[in-house]
């Protein structure tokens, strides 16, 4: 099996993982208030990136599918953490797209894909999810 990504601990609630086929890597860091520095993203924090990350692909692989340009986009993200059991109870994603000349239905298709990425479809549905599209 080839593996894509490795993942050490190193120690002081931090975690090491590098893609293999590019060489990038990303910390991750324990948040502050469950005992870690909060110096890098936690895990939780990337799993909400994820989500975001996922939506944006999808829909401008729809929009290049589609034959118009999907455009610039940026997003403020929010996640929730419930206490008991310890988990993302809510994520909030905010996109603000660039002026563009996009035609109703274009924008219905990619709400539509993004809504149904697959992290959207991985994340368990006790996760709510606030998506909010700015054209």
């Amino acid at each position: 099996m080839n593996h894509s990504i490795i993942n050490n601990y190193i120690g002081e609630l931090r975690t090491y993982s590098k893609h293999i086929k590019s060489g990038e890597v990303i910390i991750t860091d324990a948040p502050t208030d469950n005992n870690g520095k909060g110096e890098a993203f936690a895990p939780t924090d990337l799993v909400s990136s994820a989500l975001c990350s996922c939506m944006t692909t999808v829909m401008g692989i729809c929009a290049e599918k589609g034959g118009f340009k999907m455009p610039n986009s940026s997003a403020k993200i929010t996640k929730v953490m419930s206490v008991d059991p310890r988990k993302i109870k809510e994520i909030k994603v905010e996109l603000t797209f660039e002026e563009n000349d996009l035609t109703e239905a274009q924008k219905k298709k990619l709400k539509n894909v993004g809504e149904n990425c697959p992290v959207a479809k991985s994340l368990h549905p006790d996760i709510n999810q606030v998506i909010t599209f700015n054209f």
